[in-house]
């Protein structure tokens, strides 16, 4: 039974690097995106880096997209920047996509 649990350990160690994986990628993502809303509202250096940091935060108040999406669309509000719901979603999934190339170009 040992190569079955050699196996099974193996899936096992698979799964949670692919988690850990996605969890950096996330969080990559909304510092990117952070940093993209900071910039249409006219925050650069230390406040934009700041106010990313909140964006990454903001993902922590339930599982998915949808804490971060509110946050930005409060934000954007709030300073009166025009970006529309497709547009942030939009460019929401793009740095995704660029995040998990980032993170799996550095492991």
């Amino acid at each position: 039974m040992s190569g079955i649990d050699d196996r099974e350990s193996g899936f096992e160690n698979k799964y949670a690097h692919d988690q850990e994986l996605e969890f950096k990628a996330n969080a990559r993502r909304n510092k990117l995106v952070g940093l993209w809303a900071a910039e249409l509202m006219g925050l650069n250096g230390e406040a934009a880096t700041a106010y990313a940091k909140t964006v990454i935060i903001a993902d922590f108040e339930e599982a998915g997209d949808d804490d971060v999406f509110r946050k930005l669309r409060a934000d954007f509000d709030a300073k009166k920047v025009d970006v529309s719901d497709h547009l942030l979603r939009k460019q929401m999934d793009a740095l995704m996509a660029e995040a998990r190339n980032q993170v799996q170009t550095e492991t």
